[in-house]
């Protein structure tokens, strides 16, 4: 890839703190990349995430409880759970 342009560097910092709290920022659509950008031999573009509901699991506490105390299966509502809007 191209190296950094002086601006790059100079708005560029890196140094290391502990995290305890985070939030983000997102953006939609294709990468902002610059005209110059463009011409590079690079792939560019988007990769589409999502977020699935995925097979309710029971936690570690229950699983232990479940080697005692067979039939404890998750209800319905649980089991049948699909995101709004979702397949």
């Amino acid at each position: 890839m191209r190296a950094p342009s002086e601006n790059e560097l100079k708005a560029t910092a890196v140094l290391a703190i502990p995290i305890e709290e985070a939030s983000a920022k997102i953006r939609t659509g294709p990468p902002p990349d610059d005209e110059e950008d463009h011409e590079l031999p690079a792939w560019a573009g988007i990769i589409p995430l999502g977020m699935r509901a995925g097979t309710p699991q029971p936690g570690p506490r229950l699983r232990l409880r479940l080697r005692l105390r067979a039939g404890i299966v998750a209800p319905a509502h649980v089991s049948a759970y699909r995101r709004p809007g979702g397949p």
